[in-house]
């Protein structure tokens, strides 16, 4: 805590003096660029005041590949995170599903952690945030990969890109929360609002079963608006589990080993376990309704939210790695619309430009961590 302080009062005297501050998020000794000490634009000051939100209080931040919107929620003054804004991604690669291996060109899907040492403020993508992939429920199921970014530039590998603008501020944020003395917040990342028209419609997807599991943690986070502790054990992620009453030991969680017992939090689970029934009838209706199942593949690599559409044409392309592009050229785009009228091919129609491929020679990350790296 004290040496937040410090590294809080000297990037605060570096605001004031007009100077870079030589204390650097993600880098132990060269000098912070102008673009990561940026100060919060006055409406987004305003916006924190106005919601009663600490400048310096703890953030989450959530991602969704089909709707392509990234939430920061941050904590009030009440002690719980309520929505601060959400911004439009600029483009996600691959398809909704999580990262399974390196090259898949997979955003990935899951619970993270991320600290000051996945923060890079030199990045030639303008800012990045590494999510921290793989993490241990990854590592436990064999998925690899490396250097999965939350970045600027609008181009994307296997990564979220947003615009520099935007990035700019997810970053300031994502700064002042370790700046307020919180050593890490959690990036929550999903294939879509995990609602049950959602489920539904993407019932023969093969990654159901994942999604659900997904589920328990998104909704312990909406029902409370506290950040869901994460554990992993026998290869599954465990959310907001405790010793059970009178137990002698603490917990231990191993991720590939069986899961040790215990309980969930009461107060969150009672909660949980609500939003859970309701939203299994909701779920069971619209299956005896036959709603319309969605393509498990879309036949496209990633996305882009629609307000990029015409500032960014062409950089939604054809599926090119395999599984999800195992039909093609021999079929194209898979023409399916949802019931709010979001997707693909009503956007993309079949006409595209070449793939953008990602130079790593743009990339400003040190050498020895540049193997492997996919955007």
């Amino acid at each position: 805590m004290i040496r937040a302080m410090v590294l809080r009062a000297l990037v605060l005297t570096a605001f004031a003096a007009g100077l870079t501050p030589v204390t650097c998020l993600g880098e132990n000794s060269n000098r912070l660029p102008t673009k990561a000490t940026k100060e919060l634009p006055p409406e987004l000051l305003s916006l924190l005041r106005q919601k009663k939100m600490p400048k310096y209080s703890p953030i989450v931040v959530r991602l969704f590949k089909e709707e392509a919107e990234l939430e920061v929620w941050k904590e009030d003054t009440t002690g719980r995170f309520q929505i601060l804004k959400i911004y439009p991604i600029c483009r996600w690669s691959g398809d909704l599903g999580p990262k399974l291996q390196e090259g898949d060109r997979q955003a990935p899907e899951g619970f993270y952690t991320i600290t000051p040492e996945l923060m890079n403020p030199n990045s030639d993508f303008y800012l990045a945030i590494n999510v921290g992939y793989p993490n241990s429920f990854d590592k436990a199921n064999k998925r690899d990969g490396s250097l999965l970014m939350i970045h600027g530039d609008c181009s994307s590998s296997g990564c979220y890109a947003m615009t520099d603008e935007q990035i700019s501020e997810i970053y300031s944020l994502a700064r002042d929360s370790f700046l307020g003395g919180r050593p890490s917040f959690q990036v929550q990342a999903y294939p879509f609002r995990l609602t049950p028209a959602n489920l539904a419609r993407h019932r023969n997807n093969p990654n159901l079963a994942f999604w659900k599991m997904l589920k328990i943690g998104n909704d312990h986070f909406e029902t409370t608006h506290l950040e869901p502790k994460v554990d992993v054990c026998n290869r599954l992620y465990v959310f907001d589990a405790q010793a059970p009453p009178n137990s002698p030991n603490p917990l231990v969680f191993n991720p590939t080993d069986k899961c040790p017992a215990f309980v969930v939090n009461p107060k969150i689970a009672r909660r949980a376990l609500e939003k859970k029934r309701t939203d299994e009838l909701e779920y069971a209706q619209l299956l005896k309704d036959n709603v319309p199942a969605s393509p498990i593949y879309s036949g496209l690599d990633g996305g882009m939210n629609k307000a990029f559409l015409a500032q960014f044409p062409g950089r939604v392309t054809l599926a090119k790695v395999l599984p999800y592009a195992s039909y093609l050229p021999q079929l194209p785009p898979i023409p399916w619309v949802d019931n709010d009228g979001s997707l693909t091919s009503k956007w993309f129609g079949t006409s595209f430009s070449k793939p953008i491929v990602c130079d790593l020679a743009r990339a400003s990350f040190p050498s020895s961590v540049l193997v492997g790296h996919q955007c």
